[in-house]
């Protein structure tokens, strides 16, 4: 018999309508603060046309550039192309861009220039009359955030901040929001006396992705797992996001940031609450926020700090076949920086389903592979009616949602080895987005962009669950900040020594990805 695989089923009679119906935006706009930037052009201006490949734009959508270079509409027009043409996920298709091309547009000025967003208005009103967009803008701040409250005051005081006769207007706010709590809440602020709560959306990427999502179908979909989704039959959790690149050309932005703030506050934090969370009621956007809530709410950090956290640094080594640097040697970092390029902490859950669970997230550059994963390690059997000697290379049973890259499911269970002897050995079944389904996954970009234009807010997070996140992780960086410097870690390998003995504390080793 040929070996069994894990197949999409299809019903006929839902195959028969376009599901695409509920999810083609209507009239719209966006607007890009920050075009030049790299998020802009491999990702944002890429998705869009995406978008437009799939069906999921109208034919007058309109797309409108704002920055200091002296561009023209065709300029601009070409700077998407060539974006497109080298990060697009879908085949470059002629009459898609023309589509596309007739409503682009360019607006050239600074943040802080008042006569540059008028000129933006004017551009918007115009469009409003030749694309048919109906008013409706969102305006997407691929900035830093020390020019988000420039540019939303800009926004308020031209008008265009303010949508009329049933339209809507809406703001994309990247991450990092704010850099610890205070500074969270006067971003939010500032926000909020522009945009109503309803208009702003937080883009966190990772919430984008399709294996992220499967998680939830995962969970709530399935009777296999919830069963056993508690402290009854999980030992412990581990979230990882590993990169084997260093930082780049981010020395800027990295420098004084670091990985706790880069990534446990946002993704880590996002992805351990839907983890951990309760069953929503439905999966509207303020009954899945509440879940997550609740959840974040519950988190409790260790008392002993010193022993159930790590961070370190890398050092020069060996990745992919070639010599790097440390962080230390690469340029714009001062030699005396004491900025963490990895971090790893121990979380517990104070609630009834996961009372005794640890939790341990950890993220690093320089680190063995890329991989971002959630693994779910469950307790050992009470009993084994075997001898030790048969069943001593069997280890924890473990679910691991594999988030990037090969994105998929893998469950580890023990099984006998072929042969006469009762000998158990762990071993692993797979399941791959790439082998089950015909249709390639979407970028979460193209997720993301499209649910701000549908007004479709439940990936978003709201800035209560931003603020509960500071919450957690302001205790850990300022306990860093009076002690001492970050421990070095060769590039390559999988992080410092401290991290693994934060673990083997608590009996227990990390995943090898």
């Amino acid at each position: 018999m040929p070996p069994a695989t894990i197949t999409a089923s299809t019903n006929p009679l839902r195959d028969s309508r376009d599901l695409r119906l509920p999810r083609i935006a209507g009239p719209c706009g966006l607007v890009i603060f920050g075009v030049t930037g790299d998020l802009a052009r491999k990702k944002l201006m890429p998705a869009v046309y995406d978008l437009a490949n799939r069906g999921l734009l109208p034919p007058g959508f309109a797309l409108t550039g704002f920055g200091r270079r002296p561009w023209s509409d065709e300029d601009f027009a070409e700077v998407v192309r060539d974006a497109v043409v080298e990060h697009a996920r879908t085949p470059f298709d002629e009459s898609t861009w023309e589509q596309l091309a007739s409503g682009i547009r360019f607006v050239q000025g600074e943040f802080d220039d008042p006569d540059a967003f008028t000129r933006l208005r004017e551009t918007l009103e115009q469009l409003d009359a030749d694309q048919g967009t109906s008013g409706n803008h969102a305006f997407y701040l691929s900035v830093p955030p020390s020019a988000f409250p420039v540019v939303c005051t800009q926004l308020a005081q031209s008008g265009l901040s303010r949508a009329s006769d049933g339209s809507w207007r809406r703001v994309v706010i990247e991450k990092p929001f704010g850099h610890d709590l205070a500074s969270a809440r006067e971003l939010n602020d500032v926000v909020s006396e522009v945009f109503a709560p309803e208009d702003v959306f937080r883009i966190d990427h990772y919430l984008g992705k399709e294996t992220v999502q499967n998680l939830l179908a995962l969970r709530f979909a399935n009777q296999l797992y919830e069963p056993i989704w508690n402290s009854h039959y999980v030992d412990h959790v581990q979230i990882t996001m590993a990169e084997d690149i260093g930082i780049g050309s981010r020395a800027g932005y990295y420098d004084g940031i670091g990985a706790a703030r880069d990534v446990i506050q946002n993704h880590l934090l996002q992805l351990l609450a839907l983890t951990a969370m309760e069953e929503p009621v439905s999966f509207d956007a303020d009954e899945l926020r509440t879940e997550k809530i609740k959840v974040l709410n519950a988190v409790r950090l260790p008392e002993d700090l010193a022993l159930h956290t790590s961070r370190g640094q890398y050092a020069a080594g060996w990745q992919g076949g070639s010599e790097v640097v440390g962080y230390l040697d690469e340029d714009g970092i001062d030699q005396s920086s004491a900025t963490e390029t990895y971090a790893a902490i121990r979380v517990d859950i104070d609630n009834r389903r996961w009372a005794g669970v640890p939790f341990y997230l950890r993220t690093g550059k320089r680190l063995g592979r890329r991989v971002t994963e959630i693994a779910v390690v469950f307790k050992s059997a009470p009993h084994l009616p075997f001898e030790s000697s048969v069943s001593s290379e069997l280890g924890q049973n473990a679910l691991v949602i594999r988030v990037q890259p090969d994105e998929g499911v893998t469950i580890r269970f023990g099984a006998k080895v072929p042969g006469t002897l009762m000998e158990i050995r762990d071993v692993t079944m797979d399941f791959g987005y790439g082998h089950a389904f015909t249709e390639s996954s979407p970028e979460a970009y193209e997720r993301l962009i499209l649910d701000v234009l549908l007004g479709d807010p439940p990936l978003f997070p709201s800035h209560e669950e931003v603020e509960l996140s500071w919450r957690i992780l302001d205790p850990v960086t300022e306990a860093w900040a009076e002690s001492g410097t970050p421990d070095p870690y060769r590039s390559g390998t999988w992080g410092p020594d401290s991290a693994n003995e934060m673990l083997a504390r608590d009996g227990r080793v990390w995943r090898r990805p």
